[in-house]
Order: structure tokens, then C-alpha cells, then sequence
């Protein structure tokens, strides 16, 4: 029964990276600004939601319901200029208390906490797409991130799998080990590396060979901190999967956790090759 679970399960990821992945390259590549805008917002929103869902232990409520609204309210402030929306965040901060206040102690500090990340970090990440491609970097490029968390991802479940032995962090992670962490690496490697490959052979551009490769083990660690770190959230809270959005992927943050740290680093990187 266990070997069918598993099974069932596989084939299950399998079939949101077959949708998932090709979707992905289509609204990068192919979608006006505006479409990727949205998509970032909707992500974003859900994002906040899972995070505000975990804290508070509530699935609904008006915590749930801002935490959604203030992280996707910050990607659409990107949309129209890059600059820091600090006088947003100060506004935001306010209400959020205020609203506290109001509810003589109802509302948790954490729970303020998991909303204004939301709509700080987490919004920011996000926007990092927007970033670049407001940068004036290629739009083939957006997909960097992706394929710096998702090799990341891969190898080190195919490593983890087949070597795993000595355990990384058991307390955060239980699954996760040294093996497979070294598999990330190597996975992020191939995949950069194959990346740049396809950019020289269309002529696009972007960061070299040995930029690549240095970019590819940084956010292999960065990666893997980015999971660690969003699974830490979880354990404290008791929770497994943020959500079911992505079926057996689970939620917003179980599957883009990585990419929320790996983006910002790409986009600092591509902005200097630009």
C-alpha cells in the first residue's frame, strides 16, 4: 500500500511538471507584461495566504484574507515602477496595528509578522521577474531562476534518493541529506551550464560560462537555504504542506520557496551583465 501511495504521489508531480513547466515558459516568453504581472500577483496573494494559514491556524478570516491582498497589492505597485514602495509598506504597518488594536488583543503579533513579510520579502521576490524584465534583460532570461531552484530541487531528490545516508538538518528537514545537497549542486551546475549553452546558441546572451557555473553553485546553496528555511516555518507550526494548490507539490511556498531567495540573487547578477 505504501509502494502504491508513492507511486500514485510520483505520478502526481510528474503531471503538475508536465502542465506547470511548459506553462511557466509560455507566460515568460510569451505573455504581454501585464500577464506576468497577474500571474506574479496571484502567486504572490496565495503565497501570503499560506504563510497567514500556517501562523494563525486559521483557514479563513480578515488576517487571511489581507495577507493575501497586501503581498499582491506590493507585485502591482512593481508593475508600474521599480522604486522600493517603502511609503506602501509604513501604510500598511499602520493598519495592520491599527486593526489589532481594535480587536483588544485578538490578533497575534505573528500574526502581523507573517502578513508584513508577505508583503515585504515575499512580494519582493516575486517581483524580481518584473524587475528584470523592466531591467531591459532578455525575457529568456526570467527563466533562470527557475531552472537555478528546480535542478537544485531535482538533484537533490535524485541523489537523496539513491545515496542518502548522513542527514542535513533532521530537525528542520528529515528527508533532506548531505548526499543530496551535494546532488543539488551538481544538478544546478548542469542545468546553469546547459542554460547558457542554449542562450549562446540563440544568441541571447547573459552571464558566460564561468559566470554561470559560479552562479549555479551559489544558488544551489542559496536554494537549499531558501527550502530549509520555509520548512523550518512549517515544523514550528506543525504544518506539512502549506497547501494543495500544486496537488503533490502542495502550495505556493512548498514548491517556490527556493525561487523566492534564488530570484533576487539572479536578478543582481543579470543586472550587471545586462
Amino acid at each position: 500500500m505504501t509502494v502504491l501511495r508513492e507511486r500514485m504521489r510520483m505520478n502526481t508531480r510528474i503531471l503538475v511538471a508536465a502542465v506547470g513547466i511548459p506553462l511557466i515558459i509560455l507566460i515568460i516568453l510569451y505573455s504581454p507584461r501585464l500577464v506576468i504581472c497577474a500571474a506574479l500577483c496571484v502567486l504572490a496573494g496565495l503565497a501570503g495566504m499560506e504563510l497567514q494559514q500556517c501562523v494563525s491556524g486559521e483557514r479563513r478570516g480578515v488576517m487571511v484574507a489581507v495577507s493575501a491582498v497586501l503581498p499582491a497589492v506590493t507585485v502591482a505597485r512593481y508593475y508600474w515602477t521599480p522604486e522600493t514602495p517603502v511609503a506602501l509598506w509604513t501604510l500598511e504597518v499602520m493598519l495592520l496595528f491599527a486593526y489589532a488594536v481594535s480587536q483588544g488583543g485578538k490578533v497575534k503579533f505573528e500574526q502581523i509578522a507573517a502578513a508584513l513579510f508577505s508583503a515585504t520579502a515575499v512580494a519582493c521576490s516575486f517581483a524580481s521577474f518584473l524587475r528584470m524584465d523592466g531591467g531591459g534583460v532578455h525575457r529568456a532570461l526570467l527563466l533562470l531562476p527557475f531552472v537555478l531552484s528546480f535542478s537544485c530541487d531535482s538533484g537533490a531528490y535524485l541523489a537523496g534518493r539513491a545515496f542518502g545516508r548522513h542527514k542535513l538538518a533532521p530537525v528542520v528537514s528529515p528527508h533532506k541529506t548531505v548526499e543530496g545537497a551535494i546532488g543539488g549542486l551538481l544538478g544546478n551546475v548542469i542545468g546553469g551550464l546547459a542554460f547558457a549553452f542554449l542562450m549562446r546558441r540563440f544568441s541571447i546572451g547573459g552571464p558566460g560560462y564561468w559566470e554561470t557555473l559560479t552562479l549555479a553553485l551559489l544558488c544551489g546553496v542559496i536554494s537549499q537555504l531558501g527550502d530549509l528555511s520555509f520548512s523550518l516555518i512549517k515544523r514550528q507550526y506543525g504544518v506539512k504542506d502549506y497547501g494543495r494548490v500544486f496537488l503533490a507539490h502542495g502550495g505556493v511556498l512548498d514548491r517556490f520557496d527556493s525561487v523566492l531567495f534564488v530570484a533576487p540573487i539572479v536578478e543582481y547578477v543579470c543586472g550587471m551583465v545586462a
